[in-house]
């Protein structure tokens, strides 16, 4: 490894790194850093939530990036949503333009209703979806918000220390942060967290993942390159001339399982040079903090040096 590149690997370690040579976490070093900062990493439904509410127990305290998006970035655009929605009924109409009711986003961590509303879906607005204009303005908000959620865990680290006391920190992370294309984002989450990565890997695992997310099809975050490949794939399968003739429930099925398939190696991308990689199977036998430690410690010793 060259000197520049050992300088740049050198802050990718988020612990004091006493010679050049290291450039990763020893179980050892892991064992002693006193307040422990972990990014979780991972496809929606590989168990990044419910890990970081069961840490939360444990004197961690839990950022939520959704949430962060949801209360802070597009509180504001989420509100104005509801109110456009709200002024369509004569009865609200009247309360609301002489400011007698008082309308709130009442989103949290493990229910991000709101965040998930605003975003919406494709498809035919008579059944609740987004024509394609609206669709992509909303998803290139979702995209600021994400990317500013991410600059704020530095403050949160400290906030999370100095403020509320808590030893340690879990950065609950989108599914769609591998699709942000916003290197200075991973930069950053590797010089001041370890990023450990949940992996999906046997066909089962998967055809389980996928099961899930068609059986309740929530809204999601496409890269725009992705959407604009894959939107005249479905309507060409479907037989459709336009996405506004397309269930809004049934395009997010259909592209679920390709999603997650182009999200599979970027997620190693980020894993494999920068982080540390367990099993979904792994987490879910997860029963709490010692088991989670211990877990991370075999990350790490399973890990190769980079340097």
């Amino acid at each position: 490894m060259s000197a520049r590149q050992t300088a740049r690997a050198r802050r990718y370690c988020p612990c004091p790194i006493p010679s050049t040579e290291i450039v990763r976490f020893t179980v050892r070093q892991f064992r002693a850093w006193p307040h422990k900062k972990i990014t979780l990493l991972g496809m929606s439904g590989v168990g990044k939530t419910w890990l970081a509410s069961m840490l939360r127990r444990h004197d961690w305290f839990h950022y939520s990036a959704d949430y962060r998006i949801g209360k802070r970035y597009l509180d504001e655009p989420i509100l104005d949503l509801i109110k456009q929605q709200a002024m369509q009924v004569p009865f609200l109409r009247e309360l609301l333009r002489r400011d007698w009711i008082d309308i709130k986003n009442n989103i949290k961590i493990d229910d991000l209703g709101p965040v998930l509303t605003f975003v919406g879906k494709l498809g035919n607005p008579a059944l609740g979806g987004l024509l394609l204009e609206e669709f992509s303005r909303r998803q290139a908000m979702y995209r600021a918000a994400e990317i500013a959620a991410m600059h704020d865990v530095p403050a949160f680290v400290r906030k999370a220390q100095e403020i509320y006391g808590y030893a340690h920190f879990v950065n609950d992370v989108g599914g769609s942060l591998c699709e942000l294309e916003e290197p200075a984002v991973i930069d950053l989450l590797v010089e001041h967290t370890l990023i450990l990565y949940i992996q999906v890997t046997t066909p089962e695992e998967e055809a389980e993942l996928i099961r899930r997310a068609q059986s309740d099809p929530k809204p999601l975050y496409f890269r725009p390159a992705f959407l604009a490949e894959q939107l005249p794939k479905y309507l060409a399968e479907r037989q459709l001339s336009d996405i506004r003739e397309a269930d809004p429930d049934d395009f997010t099925r259909w592209i679920f399982p390709h999603l997650f398939h182009a999200r599979m190696p970027r997620y190693e991308a980020i894993a494999r040079p920068h982080g540390y990689t367990v099993t979904s199977a792994e987490v879910a036998a997860l029963r709490d903090e010692r088991d989670f430690l211990a877990l991370v410690e075999a990350a790490i010793a399973r890990t190769p040096s980079c340097a």
